[in-house]
């Protein structure tokens, strides 16, 4: 009971909004939908607060498919939790706390966290011509990388498009860091006192798995800034795998463990499968925004029966293209697992 109620002042204490999503932790609404008749979109109620005040926000398209993934990737892995924890599987409290973790992740990445972002988060790359040449990555490395590669000479159109992708995933990645960054400093003392009950061994354990993963996102970083730097240098070679940066950034993960080549093989062509479901969710999220531009220029046009019509191609084509970006990032997601877990298991071999 003690333990309890130090984990409810967590949340209260993280932030007001943080408090209001996690006064209903892991408690799923009823079947039949909310208070106004309408079927709930998630089966845990913070979830579907999120939910519900994301689409009262100026949220992009995009932004809200982006968002509805992450929750639904977050819930799958609530729900995973709460099984395990009910057959009495669960050793330590490091897991509930990596989950809290990563819904305030979420809760900042889209604003709603109750501090103002500084940093517009912009997902919808059709808009990059929009924004400032000479500030286009918000970190003066890369802004210095991608002019030096766009005047360089060696890189196609087409290969300065994979460039920009690149970048702008790094410069995503940095954000989600410094964002985890902020998430742990504000909790850490408060995470102290919620594992004081444990012994001190796995106190520190626990303490020190924490900084462990932050230490290795940093290298991921800064490994990923490298690769930057080369291919801006270089330009990109003949047997260059991949595309897509999600998928790069899981080979060459994979490339830094000790699998065969039998293994990396195999593990090569299930990346090239993932990479086709990346580009045809980035193709619909394309589209989704197409559609919705659409959408506005008919409303203003006032024509009731075109706006119905319209309006239901936009609302099926966001429901396809949340779908894909669920199975898309549980894809991300255990291709990521699988190259940690076989890693570890060649490098104990």
């Amino acid at each position: 009971m003690k333990l309890q109620c130090v984990l409810a002042a967590l949340c209260v204490g993280v932030g007001a909004l943080a408090g209001k999503y996690t006064r209903e932790l892991n408690e799923p609404k009823p079947s039949g939908g909310g208070s106004d008749g309408q079927t709930v979109e998630f089966r845990i109620a913070k979830l579907n607060q999120v939910w519900e005040k994301a689409k009262r926000l100026q949220l992009t398209p995009v932004q809200q498919s982006e968002l509805h993934s992450d929750l639904k990737i977050q819930e799958k892995d609530e729900l995973q939790w709460k099984k395990v924890k009910v057959e009495g599987l669960v050793e330590n409290g490091e897991r509930e706390a990596q989950l809290r973790r990563s819904f305030y992740v979420i809760l900042a990445k889209y604003g709603m966290d109750g501090k103002r972002d500084t940093r517009p988060l912009e997902s919808n790359h059709l808009k990059d011509h929009d924004t400032q040449e000479g500030d286009m990555f918000d970190d003066p490395r890369l802004d210095k990388l991608w002019n030096k590669a766009k005047i360089s000479g060696k890189f196609s159109s087409e290969e300065l498009l994979s460039l920009k992708r690149e970048f702008q995933h790094h410069k995503d990645k940095t954000h989600e860091y410094n964002i985890l960054m902020d998430t742990v400093s504000r909790t850490e003392e408060i995470h102290k006192n919620v594992i004081s009950s444990l012994e001190g061994d796995a106190k520190e354990h626990m303490l020190h798995q924490k900084h462990t993963d932050l230490k290795q996102k940093m290298r991921d970083l800064n490994q990923g800034f490298e690769r930057l730097r080369k291919l801006s240098h270089e330009g990109f070679t003949g047997d260059s795998e991949f595309r897509e940066p999600r998928v790069i950034e899981l080979w060459e993960a994979a490339k830094r463990t000790n699998l065969s080549e039998d293994d990396l093989d195999s593990l090569k062509e299930e990346l090239r499968h993932f990479e086709t479901k990346v580009e045809k969710h980035s193709h619909y999220q394309e589209q989704l925004e197409l559609s919705h531009q659409k959408l506005r220029h008919v409303e203003s046009l006032g024509d009731k029966e075109h706006i119905k019509r319209n309006q239901e191609k936009y609302e099926t084509l966001a429901e396809k293209t949340r779908e894909m970006g669920y199975k898309m990032k549980k894809h991300m997601q255990d291709l990521s697992n699988k190259i940690s877990q076989e890693g570890l298991r060649h490098n104990e071999l």
